[in-house]
């Protein structure tokens, strides 16, 4: 198995490279164009404490494969992709599952990464713990950063225990008054008339939570989304774009089959990107041709 040195070697401090996952959002962001070297990261998990709640992962691991094996120890990671997304993917596309809620978002899920700069150095960033508040949140600004900012090779991620219970329910309910009568659902989404809620939890919990939404008109569809949620993502600003798809409403994210424009940044949070990607990468070798502000919400 690849460790973390050889991906180092593999990485080496010249030319334009980028890595190759699972190719589950392979176009989020632009397409690298001619000549970009691809390299496969290392995979495999390298240990796990299910006491602490924390595993270290290599980026190349499938996430299915990630959670299948947490799963025996009744916990999960809050990591979500399509089938053959891999650990590190998720983490540089940087999108919350719709289940954010109850698994926590991606940046609160990774602890710490190491990851190949721009020179071609092993760079060590965040802590092993839980509560880990010395020097900068650096391996925070990996998520979202397509791989711009360094090429992750292992990390260090928070786990979650797997609910005992999960339920979804479906009513022609507004989400507001959902969000009046649960505490804080696993997910709920909207498609203008109808909203779906997800429960998860203890048993108990789950079930009294359902017994209210039953009282305002919701029944059971069984323990799996009960919609298929289209593949673009746009920003949800109010119910007036709401023509088709679905609202992720904890996210506010409009799921929908129409391709999403470039999304509209403002000239200071651009300066402060090209910045931030000048420091980290002034040859603009790391994934060369992409860029995180068109990758959409």
């Amino acid at each position: 198995m690849k460790n973390l040195e050889e991906f180092q070697r593999e990485v080496g401090s010249t030319g334009a490279v980028a890595v190759q996952g699972g190719q589950t959002h392979w176009d989020v962001g632009g397409s690298l164009g001619d000549g970009v070297r691809l390299v496969s990261p290392p995979a495999g998990i390298d240990s796990f404490n299910p006491s602490e709640m924390t595993v270290a992962v290599n980026a190349g691991t499938k996430i299915e494969d990630l959670n299948n094996e947490l799963s025996t120890h009744g916990q999960e990671v809050g990591l979500e992709g399509p089938k053959g997304s891999t650990v590190g993917g998720a983490l540089v596309v940087g999108r919350n599952s719709i289940r954010k809620n109850r698994i926590g978002s991606i940046r609160a899920t990774l602890l710490q990464a190491e990851y190949i700069n721009a020179q071609g150095k092993i760079i060590k960033a965040g802590g092993p713990t839980v509560k880990n508040v010395t020097g900068y949140d650096l391996c925070r600004l990996l998520v979202g950063s397509l791989g711009t900012l360094g090429l992750i090779g292992q990390v260090i991620l928070r786990t979650r225990p797997l609910p005992e219970e999960n339920i979804w329910l479906e009513g022609e309910v507004l989400p507001q008054k959902v969000r009046e009568t649960c505490f804080r659902p696993s997910s709920l989404l909207w498609d203008g008339r109808t909203t779906f809620v997800q429960l998860e939890g203890y048993g108990l919990d789950v079930n009294s939570e359902a017994s209210k939404l039953k009282k305002l008109g919701f029944h059971e569809r069984g323990k799996e989304c009960p919609i298929q949620i289209p593949e673009f993502r746009h920003p949800f600003i109010s119910d007036s774009n709401l023509q088709e798809g679905v609202v992720d409403v904890y996210n506010s994210i409009h799921y929908c089959s129409r391709e999403p424009r470039a999304l509209e940044h403002s000239e200071e949070v651009l300066l402060l990107g090209r910045r931030m990607r000048e420091i980290f990468d002034p040859e603009r070798r790391l994934n060369p041709n992409r860029d995180p502000y068109k990758a959409g919400p």
